[in-house]
Formats: structure tokens, sequence, C-alpha cells
């Protein structure tokens, strides 16, 4: 199976934006011994940004884009150290590979991308992507990197796309809010209820949300790819994913018959 992996921000971090060591390590002991079992894995990566307030001690995200971007080429470094470094333990090897969504846009640079992927995926080589924050504006930026992820898994033909988030699925309310709420184990079809149920962002050290992440399982199941919402707490848990188990919340893409 060719699996595309998200980890976000809020999941790979403390709250001080320091680093979650234990998570982590976990995190790449599991996912290399989903490839030791013959998958090919693709990790789509936030945490640049985070891990540069950390570093460098800021009380929290900068609001300004300069601020951002440096923080970003700082904590780039330390994010790529830690993954080479705690994959090498396992022996994988790992290479980073940056874009904006100009690269995605254009259609020689998209197929440049997709190329180098799978030259990689033919090398035994775990890539690691992330938006190029440094030199990404408003006008070039993907935006999140859930919207990333799904651009990714579907470039590069993933049969699934997992987003590692600091909650275990969508559910039908807040569950931070509503002690009432249920957790949906299942998505065919993006109805106006489950879009209602997607409200709201995500942590204040990262970018994203529930409703990022309804707009990445848009774009995965109309391409015919499954999307998993998992907990990130637990890396463990792609274990499950990988078996095909009933974890987290599944979007179900659309077959070809279903079209």
């Amino acid at each position: 199976m060719r699996i595309a992996v998200k980890i976000g921000t809020s999941t790979l971090t403390h709250a001080t934006g320091r680093l979650n060591i234990r998570r982590v390590e976990s995190l790449c002991k599991t996912l290399s011994d989903i490839k030791n079992a013959g998958h090919e894995v693709v990790l789509i990566s936030s945490g640049a940004i985070g891990m540069g307030v950390g570093k460098m001690n800021l009380p929290g995200r900068p609001a300004d884009m300069p601020t951002k971007q440096a923080m970003a080429a700082v904590g780039q470094c330390e994010l790529m150290y830690v993954y080479d470094k705690l994959f090498s333990e396992y022996h994988h090897v790992v290479a980073q590979i940056l874009v904006t969504g100009e690269d995605l846009k254009s259609e020689e640079r998209h197929a440049n991308f997709t190329r180098t992927v799978l030259r990689l995926f033919e090398m035994g080589v775990l890539p690691i992507v992330n938006e190029n924050d440094t030199v990404a504006t408003e006008e070039v930026a993907v935006g999140d990197n859930d919207t990333l992820g799904a651009l990714v898994a579907v470039s590069v033909g993933a049969e699934l796309y997992v987003i590692l988030s600091d909650i275990d699925g969508l559910y039908t309310a807040d569950p931070r809010k509503d002690p009432g709420a249920e957790r949906i184990p299942v998505v065919k079809e993006l109805t106006s209820e489950i879009l209602r149920a997607g409200g709201g962002r995500g942590s204040s050290l990262g970018t994203g949300g529930m409703a990022t992440k309804l707009a990445a399982a848009k774009i995965c199941m109309e391409a015919g790819v499954d999307m998993l919402i998992l907990d990130g707490s637990k890396p463990e848990i792609l274990y499950d994913a990988t078996e095909g188990n009933a974890v987290g919340t599944r979007f179900v893409g659309r077959k070809e018959g279903d079209r």
C-alpha cells in the first residue's frame, strides 16, 4: 500500500512550541516498521514555524509574515535534523521536499514533483514534504498542510491519506464543548450536516482545524483516495490504519463505479 501521512504542529510539539520527543520518536519508529512491512510512505510534516518559535523562545506564533518566514527557516533545519536522526536509527533514509502552491499548480513543476517522489519510492527513501514557508506568500501558498497532504496523496497515487491530529475523528459537534458529541466513524458523502459539524480552527501554533480537514477530504474523495482522521497522540494507531481496522473517521473515496 502507498500511504501519505500528515502530522500537524500541535501533534508534533508541546504547547510551548518545543518538540514532543516521545511522540516524534514513536512516529518515526512506527513509520519505519510500516516501511519494513513493504508499504511506501510519504510524510507531510507541519511544525517548522512552531519549532522555530520554540527554539527562539518567542511567546507565541508571530502574526507578521517576515517573522513567520524567519521562524520557518530556523525550525525547518531543526525538524529535518530530528527526522534524519530518528529514521536513521531504523536504517531508513529520508529526503526533504519543500513546495509552494505554485509548484502544484504549474503542470510542469507538478509533474517534476511527482516524478521525484516516485523515484524516491523506487529507491526506498521516505520523502518528507512541507510547504516552503520561508518563501511562500499569500499568492503562492497552499495555505495549510491538511490540503497540501491531500494534494500530495492524489499526486503520487496513494491509496490512503492519514491525518494525525489532536482529535480522533470528526464529531457531530465539538467534543471539547459538547459532552454529547459523537464520533462519526465513516463518511461516504460530504453532506451539509457533515460540513456544519466541521466548524472551528485548531491550536494557536497551527493553522488548521476541522474545516481544512474536510476540504482535504473533498480532494481525496473526488480522486478515489480514502482519508482517515486519527488521534496523533498515539502514532501506533497507524498500524490499525494499514490493516484496515475501524479507527478514527474514514472518508471513503469514490471508486470508478460510483462516479
